[in-house]
Protein backbone atom coordinates (compact mmCIF):
# COMPACT_ATOMS: atom_id res chain seq x y z
CA UNK A 1 0.00 0.00 0.00
CA UNK A 2 1.70 3.15 -1.15
CA UNK A 3 2.50 5.44 2.11
CA UNK A 4 0.29 8.26 1.15
CA UNK A 5 -2.72 6.29 1.32
CA UNK A 6 -2.12 4.58 4.72
CA UNK A 7 -1.67 8.47 5.89
CA UNK A 8 -5.11 9.01 4.66
CA UNK A 9 -6.61 5.74 6.16
CA UNK A 10 -5.25 6.34 9.63
CA UNK A 11 -6.53 10.06 9.21
CA UNK A 12 -9.71 8.96 8.59
CA UNK A 13 -10.01 6.26 11.42
CA UNK A 14 -8.92 8.92 13.68
CA UNK A 15 -12.20 11.48 12.08
CA UNK A 16 -14.41 8.07 12.07
CA UNK A 17 -14.03 8.04 15.79
CA UNK A 18 -16.37 11.39 15.98
CA UNK A 19 -18.78 9.61 13.82
CA UNK A 20 -18.73 6.67 16.27
CA UNK A 21 -19.63 9.45 19.64
CA UNK A 22 -22.10 10.78 17.15
CA UNK A 23 -23.92 7.66 16.72
CA UNK A 24 -23.76 6.95 20.52
CA UNK A 25 -24.88 9.81 21.31
CA UNK A 26 -27.85 10.19 18.63
CA UNK A 27 -29.20 6.23 19.46
CA UNK A 28 -28.54 5.96 22.85
CA UNK A 29 -29.09 8.53 26.18
CA UNK A 30 -25.82 8.58 27.98
CA UNK A 31 -25.39 10.17 31.22
CA UNK A 32 -23.67 13.45 31.20
CA UNK A 33 -21.55 12.64 34.11
CA UNK A 34 -20.10 9.71 31.37
CA UNK A 35 -20.05 12.14 28.52
CA UNK A 36 -17.92 14.54 30.83
CA UNK A 37 -15.63 11.48 32.59
CA UNK A 38 -14.56 10.15 29.10
CA UNK A 39 -14.01 14.13 27.48
CA UNK A 40 -11.82 14.15 30.96
CA UNK A 41 -10.13 10.94 29.94
CA UNK A 42 -9.46 11.90 26.55
CA UNK A 43 -8.15 15.44 27.44
CA UNK A 44 -5.62 13.76 29.40
CA UNK A 45 -4.72 11.08 26.67
CA UNK A 46 -4.73 13.52 24.47
CA UNK A 47 -2.01 15.91 26.52
CA UNK A 48 0.46 13.04 27.09
CA UNK A 49 0.88 12.45 22.95
CA UNK A 50 1.49 16.24 22.98
CA UNK A 51 3.95 16.46 25.88
CA UNK A 52 5.76 12.82 25.01
CA UNK A 53 5.39 12.04 21.38
CA UNK A 54 5.06 15.85 19.37
CA UNK A 55 6.42 18.46 21.64
CA UNK A 56 9.65 15.72 22.77
CA UNK A 57 9.71 14.68 18.33
CA UNK A 58 9.75 18.23 17.25
CA UNK A 59 12.56 19.56 19.75
CA UNK A 60 14.69 16.81 19.15
CA UNK A 61 14.56 17.45 15.33
CA UNK A 62 14.11 20.85 15.01
CA UNK A 63 15.48 22.28 18.79
CA UNK A 64 13.83 24.19 21.55
CA UNK A 65 13.79 27.43 19.78
CA UNK A 66 11.72 26.91 16.42
CA UNK A 67 9.78 24.07 18.32
CA UNK A 68 8.55 26.79 21.40
CA UNK A 69 8.16 29.73 18.52
CA UNK A 70 6.15 26.94 16.46
CA UNK A 71 4.09 25.63 19.91
CA UNK A 72 3.35 29.43 20.47
CA UNK A 73 2.57 30.06 17.01
CA UNK A 74 0.08 26.91 16.79
CA UNK A 75 -1.77 28.31 20.31
CA UNK A 76 -1.98 31.84 19.23
CA UNK A 77 -3.80 30.70 15.71
CA UNK A 78 -6.08 28.17 17.27
CA UNK A 79 -7.40 31.27 19.69
CA UNK A 80 -7.97 33.33 16.97
CA UNK A 81 -9.81 31.61 14.92
CA UNK A 82 -11.70 30.29 17.79
CA UNK A 83 -12.29 33.26 18.92
CA UNK A 84 -13.51 34.91 15.59
CA UNK A 85 -16.23 31.20 15.92
CA UNK A 86 -17.44 32.27 19.14
CA UNK A 87 -19.09 35.26 18.35
CA UNK A 88 -20.73 33.76 15.57
CA UNK A 89 -22.65 30.63 17.88
CA UNK A 90 -19.28 28.19 17.97
CA UNK A 91 -18.30 28.42 21.18
CA UNK A 92 -19.80 26.20 23.06
CA UNK A 93 -19.52 23.21 19.69
CA UNK A 94 -18.16 20.55 22.40
CA UNK A 95 -20.82 20.68 24.88
CA UNK A 96 -23.13 18.08 25.72
CA UNK A 97 -26.10 20.19 27.15
CA UNK A 98 -28.19 23.02 26.05
CA UNK A 99 -25.36 26.08 25.57
CA UNK A 100 -25.28 25.51 21.78
CA UNK A 101 -27.17 27.87 20.43
CA UNK A 102 -29.81 26.54 17.95
CA UNK A 103 -29.90 28.62 14.09
CA UNK A 104 -33.36 30.76 15.70
CA UNK A 105 -30.80 31.57 18.18
CA UNK A 106 -28.36 32.88 16.28
CA UNK A 107 -27.93 32.49 12.46
CA UNK A 108 -25.25 31.22 11.31
CA UNK A 109 -23.96 29.40 13.79
CA UNK A 110 -24.94 26.05 12.43
CA UNK A 111 -22.21 26.78 10.55
CA UNK A 112 -19.73 28.11 12.99
CA UNK A 113 -20.42 24.77 14.80
CA UNK A 114 -19.07 22.65 11.93
CA UNK A 115 -16.72 25.10 11.47
CA UNK A 116 -15.29 24.57 14.67
CA UNK A 117 -15.39 20.79 14.81
CA UNK A 118 -12.89 21.32 11.46
CA UNK A 119 -10.73 23.64 13.34
CA UNK A 120 -10.53 21.31 16.18
CA UNK A 121 -9.62 17.54 14.37
CA UNK A 122 -7.70 19.16 11.53
CA UNK A 123 -4.01 19.47 13.73
CA UNK A 124 -4.42 15.73 14.89
CA UNK A 125 -4.88 14.46 11.47
CA UNK A 126 -2.05 16.55 9.97
CA UNK A 127 0.24 14.76 13.28
CA UNK A 128 -0.51 11.28 12.05
CA UNK A 129 0.58 12.33 8.36
CA UNK A 130 3.61 13.38 9.61
CA UNK A 131 4.26 10.96 11.73
CA UNK A 132 4.67 8.28 8.44
CA UNK A 133 7.66 10.67 7.39
CA UNK A 134 10.38 9.50 9.81
CA UNK A 135 9.08 5.82 7.75
CA UNK A 136 8.73 3.86 11.08
CA UNK A 137 4.99 3.88 10.88
CA UNK A 138 2.43 5.74 12.78
CA UNK A 139 2.68 6.45 15.99
CA UNK A 140 0.61 3.97 18.17
CA UNK A 141 0.30 6.07 20.97
CA UNK A 142 -1.03 9.46 18.96
CA UNK A 143 -3.41 7.26 16.90
CA UNK A 144 -4.40 6.05 20.53
CA UNK A 145 -4.85 9.50 21.74
CA UNK A 146 -6.59 10.93 19.01
CA UNK A 147 -9.10 7.42 18.22
CA UNK A 148 -9.68 7.83 22.36
CA UNK A 149 -9.95 11.90 22.80
CA UNK A 150 -12.74 12.00 19.41
CA UNK A 151 -14.92 9.12 20.71
CA UNK A 152 -16.16 11.66 23.62
CA UNK A 153 -15.54 15.20 21.11
CA UNK A 154 -18.04 13.50 18.70
CA UNK A 155 -20.26 12.32 21.42
CA UNK A 156 -20.71 15.41 23.62
CA UNK A 157 -20.83 17.52 20.74
CA UNK A 158 -23.44 15.57 18.75
CA UNK A 159 -25.40 14.82 22.13
CA UNK A 160 -25.57 19.02 22.44
CA UNK A 161 -26.37 19.55 18.87
CA UNK A 162 -29.36 16.72 19.15
CA UNK A 163 -30.40 18.84 22.43
CA UNK A 164 -30.95 21.87 20.31
CA UNK A 165 -33.16 20.78 17.40
CA UNK A 166 -30.44 20.28 14.89
CA UNK A 167 -31.66 17.42 12.17
CA UNK A 168 -29.79 13.94 11.65
CA UNK A 169 -28.65 15.47 8.17
CA UNK A 170 -26.96 18.05 10.11
CA UNK A 171 -25.00 15.79 12.40
CA UNK A 172 -23.85 13.36 10.35
CA UNK A 173 -23.32 15.69 7.59
CA UNK A 174 -20.85 17.78 9.84
CA UNK A 175 -18.75 14.57 11.38
CA UNK A 176 -18.81 12.55 8.40
CA UNK A 177 -17.38 15.27 6.14
CA UNK A 178 -15.01 16.21 9.21
CA UNK A 179 -13.84 12.00 9.10
CA UNK A 180 -13.05 12.46 5.43
CA UNK A 181 -11.42 16.13 5.63
CA UNK A 182 -9.41 14.08 8.51
CA UNK A 183 -8.09 11.94 6.21
CA UNK A 184 -7.74 14.16 3.46
CA UNK A 185 -5.36 16.12 5.88
CA UNK A 186 -3.07 13.13 7.06
CA UNK A 187 -2.55 12.32 3.10
CA UNK A 188 -1.56 15.92 2.71
CA UNK A 189 0.18 16.39 5.23
CA UNK A 190 2.47 13.27 4.35
CA UNK A 191 2.54 14.00 0.37
CA UNK A 192 3.29 17.95 0.81
CA UNK A 193 6.03 17.50 3.14
CA UNK A 194 7.66 14.53 1.90
CA UNK A 195 10.88 16.13 1.12
CA UNK A 196 10.95 18.77 3.46
CA UNK A 197 13.69 19.13 5.96
CA UNK A 198 13.41 17.65 8.87
CA UNK A 199 13.26 20.66 10.96
CA UNK A 200 10.00 22.34 9.09
CA UNK A 201 8.62 19.13 10.09
CA UNK A 202 9.25 20.00 13.25
CA UNK A 203 8.44 23.22 13.64
CA UNK A 204 4.50 22.02 11.85
CA UNK A 205 4.36 18.93 14.61
CA UNK A 206 5.12 21.81 16.90
CA UNK A 207 2.40 24.45 15.41
CA UNK A 208 -0.32 21.61 15.69
CA UNK A 209 0.88 20.23 19.47
CA UNK A 210 0.15 24.02 20.62
CA UNK A 211 -2.90 23.97 18.47
CA UNK A 212 -4.42 20.72 19.99
CA UNK A 213 -3.12 21.49 23.63
CA UNK A 214 -5.15 25.00 23.95
CA UNK A 215 -8.17 23.00 22.43
CA UNK A 216 -8.10 20.91 24.72
CA UNK A 217 -7.67 23.90 27.60
CA UNK A 218 -10.71 26.08 26.18
CA UNK A 219 -13.14 23.15 25.14
CA UNK A 220 -12.72 19.92 26.56
CA UNK A 221 -11.54 20.79 29.78
CA UNK A 222 -14.21 23.27 30.51
CA UNK A 223 -16.71 20.51 29.32
CA UNK A 224 -15.69 18.04 31.66
CA UNK A 225 -15.63 20.00 34.53
CA UNK A 226 -18.94 21.38 34.10
CA UNK A 227 -20.26 18.07 35.35
CA UNK A 228 -17.29 15.89 37.36
CA UNK A 229 -16.19 19.00 39.35
CA UNK A 230 -13.32 17.76 41.91
CA UNK A 231 -13.10 14.00 39.48
CA UNK A 232 -11.96 16.00 36.43
CA UNK A 233 -8.05 15.85 37.52
CA UNK A 234 -7.73 12.80 38.82
CA UNK A 235 -9.88 11.05 35.70
CA UNK A 236 -7.73 13.69 33.21
CA UNK A 237 -4.46 12.22 35.23
CA UNK A 238 -5.62 8.18 34.47
CA UNK A 239 -5.87 9.21 30.81
CA UNK A 240 -2.92 10.49 30.59
CA UNK A 241 -0.92 7.78 32.50
CA UNK A 242 -2.33 5.29 29.69
CA UNK A 243 -1.12 7.37 27.11
CA UNK A 244 2.29 7.18 29.01
CA UNK A 245 2.11 3.55 29.63
CA UNK A 246 1.40 2.97 25.86
CA UNK A 247 4.37 5.01 24.56
CA UNK A 248 6.90 3.49 26.88
CA UNK A 249 5.51 0.36 25.49
CA UNK A 250 5.77 1.07 22.17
Amino acid sequence: MPTWLEAGLWGLLGGGALVLGALVAWFARVPSGVIASVMAFGSGVLISAVAFDLMAEAADTGGLLATAVGFLGGAVAYLGANALLARRGGRHRKRSGDQQPSESDQSGSGAAIAVGALLDGIPESVVLGLGLLSGGGVSLSVLAAVFISNVPEGLSSAAGMKKNGRSATYVFGVWTTIAVVSALAALVGYAALGGAPPELIAVITAVAAGAILTMIADTMIPEAFETTRTWTGLITTVGFLLAFAIDRAG
